[in-house]
């Protein structure tokens, strides 16, 4: 009798503790590349900084939609890094009021489309205690919406984001590992800025300080971690998007925003090269031409380095699979894609139990849905 209360009672602390195992202190010897890689500032494959490529990594966030289209098209489309090759750039995207059909537009640029959540939901509590169900229908389900509302091959989506880069402990990871995510880059370093930390996977434990937990504890294997390495505001304070860098140069100065975005390259590029991370929502540059023209001076200056490059974010976790000295970098033929048509449809008013107050329109390259898509419901069927 004691021991099947026992059992009782050790069944009722399983099912209220993290069952995965807590992952151990990382074996350099047993975490080998390309399919494991310890945390670390250490360059992948043992490269110089002077052999590396810089990687310079822009990203957005949010929904893409008629308005900030605008911004996109006259500050990326078209760049090419000083190898010839497109330049790279990451769209993390959540579903509510996105044009699918824009969306399409930036696939076929040639540009990287991740994932931001199907709701983006506040407060950032409810990330916080997001469990394992919630991440599934937020992410896994996303990708399925994404892949077909915007008619774009399901296997080009590997990256997520999570809103408000509120971490949930292992939830998230362990939806990955299951459903085909390769990367994560929503787990900001202050720490390991300078030399900057490197991207790794969660076999073993990491090293990467938790600024916004909870952070993955369990040993998840093949999962990559693309650290958002903070930048230095004008205060000597940290900041991992830069629109929320508290003390910057005046907003009208275009000058000291192109020096202050150098600055924080620099600590990168002459340094140990980890990727650098411009990491920002559209409306801040839109909203400040001095910002938006210092922006488009450091990408020009990046385009024309003979030894770094503007990638998308799964190409970072790409070469870090496989590192290779910058001369062969830049030698390497050019990423290619497959073209994704887009037979447009504007489907509307659809209605959705979570929003009783109004209709929503919606523009696809698919057939319309029945309903709103939503959490449990992803293609609103």
């Amino acid at each position: 009798m004691k021991r099947l209360l026992f059992l009782a009672l050790l069944a009722v602390v399983w099912a209220q503790e993290d069952v995965l195992p807590l992952a151990e202190p990382c074996d350099p010897e047993a975490c080998q590349l390309p399919a494991c890689r310890c945390s670390g500032t250490d360059i992948p494959g043992g490269l110089e900084p002077r052999h590396t490529p810089q990687m310079v990594t822009v990203t957005f966030d949010d929904g893409v939609n008629v308005v900030n289209i605008q911004t996109y098209r006259n500050l990326v489309y078209g760049r090419r890094n000083s190898n010839g090759c497109p330049a790279g750039t990451t769209y993390y995207i959540n579903h509510e009021y996105t044009d699918y059909t824009i969306v399409n537009e930036l696939y076929n640029q040639g540009f990287e489309i991740a994932l931001h959540s199907v709701s983006h939901q506040t407060p950032d509590t409810y990330w916080k205690e997001a469990t394992y169900d919630d991440m599934k229908l937020e992410f896994a389900d996303q990708k399925i919406q994404m892949s077909h509302f915007a008619n774009i091959p399901i296997d080009t989506l590997k990256g997520i984001r999570i809103p408000f880069l509120q971490m949930n402990g292992n939830a998230s990871f362990q939806v990955m590992a299951d459903y085909g995510l390769e990367y994560d880059c929503s787990m900001p370093t202050v720490n390991q800025i300078n030399p900057g930390l490197w991207p790794y996977t969660l076999d073993y434990a990491s090293t990467q300080d938790c600024v916004i937990p909870e952070c993955p504890t369990a040993s998840i294997p093949g999962v990559w971690v693309l650290p958002m390495v903070s930048w230095v505001d004008l205060g000597g304070f940290t900041c991992s998007m830069v629109d929320s860098c508290f003390s910057v140069p005046t907003l009208t100065d275009e000058d000291a925003w192109f020096e202050f975005i150098v600055t924080n390259f620099e600590r990168h590029y002459l340094g140990n090269r980890a990727p650098f991370g411009f990491y920002i929502h559209e409306w801040y540059v839109a909203s400040y031409p001095a910002v938006y023209r210092a922006l488009e001076r450091f990408l020009d200056m990046v385009n024309n380095l003979p030894d770094a490059f503007m990638v998308n974010s799964a190409e970072v976790i790409d070469w870090v699979k496989d590192p290779v000295p910058v001369d062969e970098y830049r030698s390497r033929p050019c990423r290619t894609w497959e073209f994704a048509p887009c037979p447009h449809q504007s489907c509307g008013p659809l209605t959705s139990d979570h929003n009783e107050w109004g209709a929503y329109w919606m523009q696809v390259c698919a057939a319309c849905p029945n309903t709103y898509p939503w959490l449990g419901n992803p293609l609103g069927q």
